[in-house]
């Protein structure tokens, strides 16, 4: 399903294998082409076409992106739901573009990202480790990766996986794809629950970054396709340390960034390997023939395997454990924000003392101290909740 039959183009840069623009055929990439002997061009004339010769590798397959579009549409959809159910105008009433009614946002005090609240979130099925580890939640770490915290952060994730998650399933078809950017997602999770176990997680963040994990590990894995090594590595090096560079910026869940795109990184070599240059090019040739895959390439594969095995067993167990990640690595926590002279890294929940008095609720914030009186008979829980996130903050 998604198969097309027509030829794949690389990712990044160019393929060692490209078609001649005179006879079809696939030749060695030459950085001078008018060097090449006359054995060389001969030996390019005689080899068959890349159709001809990648017929039944399913490696070299160009595939119809279509899981990467579903990806988008249900975390669209799943969002619409999410603001139905927060239903502001009627649980908080201090809302922000009252003209949506129902799927209006919180006060852009509570909810900068214009979303909704975080008592919807943990509702929906956000990351919340006191109900994974205590509540038997563990289902959380896999819902929470469908939700988001706004339309910002919707946007800005999405994008990024269209313009990502697009090209790499044309490439490597919506199986391995699809299991990357799951499994990427839930080992962000994990690494989140380990750090951050005060806070409601939500995001696809883990799992695109699973993907730009993926896409550089592809390159290590499959070394002799590629031309413009050096250049892609650098490309993807620096997106990627801008990306966590930005993630210390308070409100941002790094963890989760940094477990999917190591999550991905090992999974890249382990679903994303390609039989070397050699071997394709060599393939129907007679005598013998090379192996599949270089020695390399199994080392990395084997390795990679392993180490994603260990990691996911290790982290479960810690988690479900009720393991504090904090307590073992006493400087961890400036990998997910670093505090400044204009924010602060205090990451507990909001919570607030309150006293009703008629009409009229007091409340206090125990984190900053701040009190505040409001003039509202019988406030809801959401509104009450909502009123001490803008106070202590």
């Amino acid at each position: 399903m998604g198969e097309k039959d027509s030829e794949t183009a690389p990712i990044w840069g160019k393929t060692r294998q490209r078609e001649s623009s005179n006879n079809n055929n696939i030749h060695p990439m030459d950085l001078e082409s008018s060097s090449l002997s006359g054995q060389q061009r001969s030996l390019n004339r005689s080899r068959s076409s890349y159709d001809e010769r990648g017929r039944g590798v399913k490696e070299f397959r160009s595939w119809f992106p279509w899981l990467i579009p579903c990806f988008v549409v249900a975390n669209v959809v799943v969002f619409v739901i999410t603001m139905y159910v927060n239903n502001c105008p009627k649980k908080s009433g201090d809302c922000f573009a009252d003209f949506l009614g129902r799927f209006s946002f919180q006060n852009t005090r509570e909810n900068p990202l214009l979303g909704p609240s975080s008592l919807t979130l943990q509702t929906m099925g956000g990351l919340d480790v006191k109900k994974v580890v205590k509540g038997d939640e563990g289902w959380r770490l896999l819902s929470c990766n469908w939700l988001h915290g706004g339309v910002v952060h919707l946007l800005v994730n999405m994008l990024t996986l269209l313009f990502i998650g697009i090209r790499m399933e044309r490439e490597f078809g919506f199986i391995r794809i699809g299991l990357l950017y799951l499994i990427s997602g839930f080992g962000g999770s994990i690494l989140s629950a380990l750090f951050l176990r005060s806070n409601i997680s939500v995001g696809a963040s883990g799992a695109v970054f699973g993907l730009l994990g993926g896409m550089l590990s592809e390159i290590f894995i499959n070394w002799t396709i590629y031309s413009n090594k050096v250049v892609t590595i650098i490309t993807l090096v620096i997106i990627v340390a801008v990306n966590l560079g930005l993630g210390v910026l308070p409100g941002v869940d790094n963890f989760a960034h940094i477990g999917g795109f190591a999550t991905g990184f090992l999974l890249g070599f382990v679903l994303l390997i390609r039989p070397h240059y050699g071997w394709i090019n060599q393939r129907n040739a007679p005598g013998v023939k090379p192996h599949r895959f270089k020695m390399y390439q199994g080392i990395l594969w084997t390795v990679s395997l392993l180490l994603l095995v260990a990691g996911f067993i290790v982290g479960l167990i810690s988690l479900f454990n009720n393991v504090d990640g904090n307590e073992h690595c006493s400087w961890c926590h400036y990998l997910s924000c670093i505090p400044t002279s204009k924010w602060s890294c205090n990451r507990e929940p909001a919570s607030c003392t309150r006293s009703q008095s008629g009409n009229q609720l007091s409340m206090t914030c125990l984190r900053n101290g701040k009190s505040a009186s409001y003039i509202l008979p019988n406030p809801s829980d959401s509104r009450i909740n909502s009123l001490c996130v803008q106070l202590c903050r």
